[in-house]
């Protein structure tokens, strides 16, 4: 379910990485549209399988593609377009990661918890 954003904006970086090449002959939208939306494509297929670090690898694409995007969100409607739906990714899955942190430190204390009733209830009999 949450790696279907990241297959989106993968898709959708990759081809506006090529089409920005074919309409300007512009390298470095080529590069870093092929570059951020396979990072994106990454991190969907890792978080498809369950596997560690792909949440945090979609976020840090759309923090990457963000802060690319924000310098030229005034020269028309491409940056503006990429600001917002990077920021939209960003959100979305810096709300996963939080969630995750937080299952991760509750269920650390929890078991802290745990271990301190165990051996309580030892030093007492």
């Amino acid at each position: 379910m949450s790696a279907y954003p990241a297959y989106t904006m993968g898709a959708l970086c990759i081809v506006g990485g090529i089409t920005g090449y074919a309409r300007t002959r512009s390298v470095p939208s080529l590069v870093a549209g092929v570059g951020v939306g396979l990072l994106f494509l990454w991190s969907a297929d890792v978080i498809r399988k369950g596997a560690p670090n792909g949440l945090e690898g979609a976020l840090g694409a759309s923090a990457l593609l963000l802060l690319s995007s924000l310098p030229r969100i005034t020269k028309g409607p491409v940056p503006l377009v990429l600001a917002a739906t990077s920021s939209a990714a960003g959100v979305y899955y810096g709300t996963k990661v939080y969630n995750l942190l937080l299952a991760c430190i509750s269920n650390k204390h929890l078991r802290q918890d745990a271990r301190r009733s165990k051996w309580h209830s030892t030093a007492t009999n």
